[in-house]
């Protein structure tokens, strides 16, 4: 299906299943899956799968600091000594690194960062850059016009070829018609929209999603205008003839120099490379992957001022990290039920079976990154955003994040929590679909 058809398409946005896009939003992106909760809504079906906090409208998402108009955010990010003494209390001794940013009121910000310049493998948190990517070229595309942007998003598919393959965890696939949703692998013949593939990228951290939408942001960037009427013989022939090292730098620059222009150093963050095998054979890493608190706090304070490529993309890409599904980890904490949260995790870990045998999923012995990245907005308007990195070797560090988690918010929401039971750590209990790089 030739990608020009989308010119002949006309553009119409109104404003409504699992995702991190806020369920009215159907009609606006065409992410099938979002079709069923809003249906389920509107038929007032009991669905517990997601807490109070999950439900807010489309249109009231808001960025929240457009008031800071500074370019340099270091300015923002000046120590609050009282806060800063509160939250090295609560926070863990050892492999712990993490930056929070209380917003709640823009004018007189909270800021505490404790080993903030500490670099750690990102895992999937770095699928923030590939989101990042596509909408920086997308701006480069269509400059003038941010609806003609939303519509090749919503209209344009692409199939997902081999760039797909390799990762075992699963995608969700509504069928409208059928009334029929099926979990399963991304497969070399599945076709979606840009906007669910970066759906299925972000909400259920598909690493072939992430390669397909790391593919199309290096194919905008080379092909230009071209790009829209672009087929699939002619990509891949692309790949195909184009030295592998030019495919490389092209893949680095394309995911790195949007970071960059935001002002976030190359050893605060930067991504290596794609996030499945099957392309190597095409596009090499580069560089390696590391994340510190304070280079991801950098993009998401940039997030909250709109100045992520401009207003329009920074609140497109904060509806995307909004999370509507199941909550995990640091997100799964109980005094975040009521919120509105915007969230993506990460893991990546390596066991040494020989020093251990029983080394288990995210407790590795050699390495064992789990992170958190997370936007919280109360209804009485306690709203901040923390970055946290850790390496904890040989613990699941998932119940750790999600106490963490309670206890900060007992000290950015104190008002409201104080009569509240006090939270205590305890095992936590892995959702049967948890398995997988959050």
């Amino acid at each position: 299906m030739k990608k020009y058809i989308i010119i002949l398409i006309c553009i119409v946005f109104s404003f409504g299943f699992i995702s991190f896009y806020p369920i009215d939003g159907y009609e606006y992106t065409g992410i099938k899956r979002l079709y069923q909760i809003r249906q389920f809504q509107k038929d007032s079906v009991n669905y517990t799968r997601i807490p109070k906090g999950a439900y807010k409208k489309w249109a009231d998402i808001k960025l929240n600091l457009t008031n800071k108009t500074t370019d340099s955010v270091d300015e923002l990010f000046t120590i609050d000594s009282d806060f800063d003494r509160k939250i090295k209390r609560i926070t863990p001794q050892g492999a712990y690194s993490l930056a929070i940013m209380d917003m709640s009121n823009p004018d007189n910000l909270r800021y505490a960062e404790h080993r903030e310049n500490v670099g750690y493998q990102p895992g999937s948190v770095g699928k923030i850059a590939v989101l990042l990517a596509v909408f920086d070229q997308l701006e480069k595309l269509c400059p003038d016009s941010y609806e003609e942007r939303v519509a090749y998003l919503k209209n344009i598919k692409v199939k997902s070829r081999y760039w797909g393959l390799g990762d075992h965890h699963t995608i969700p696939i509504y069928d409208i018609e059928n009334d029929k949703l099926t979990k399963r692998q991304v497969i070399a013949s599945d076709e979606f929209s840009l906007f669910e593939w970066l759906d299925h990228m972000v909400s259920v951290s598909n690493n072939g999603a992430a390669s397909i939408m790391y593919r199309e942001a290096m194919l905008m960037a080379a092909f230009k205008q071209d790009y829209f009427f672009l087929d699939e013989e002619k990509a891949e022939k692309y790949f195909e003839e184009t030295p592998r090292d030019s495919l490389t730098n092209l893949a680095n620059t394309v995911v790195n120099r949007p970071l960059r222009d935001l002002g976030i150093g190359e050893d605060e963050w930067r991504l290596g490379g794609l996030f499945t095998r099957p392309p190597g054979k095409y596009v090499g890493r580069k560089g390696g992957s590391i994340g510190t608190p304070k280079g991801l706090m950098k993009f998401l304070v940039k997030l909250e001022q709109g100045k992520v490529i401009d207003k329009a993309s920074s609140l497109e890409m904060k509806r995307l990290l909004y999370l509507t599904d199941r909550r995990i980890r640091y997100a799964k904490s109980p005094r975040l039920d009521d919120a509105a949260v915007y969230f993506k995790s990460g893991s990546y870990y390596k066991c040494d079976r020989e020093k251990d045998p029983d080394c288990a999923s995210y407790a590795g012995n050699v390495f064992n990154y789990m992170n958190s990245v997370i936007i919280v907005e109360h209804e009485n308007g306690v709203k901040y955003i923390v970055c946290l990195m850790t390496n904890v070797l040989n613990k699941n560090s998932a119940g750790a994040h999600m106490y963490l988690a309670s206890k900060i918010d007992d000290v950015i929401n104190e008002t409201a929590n104080i009569n509240k039971p006090e939270i205590k750590e305890e095992k936590y209990i892995e959702d049967k679909e948890e398995s997988s790089d959050h």
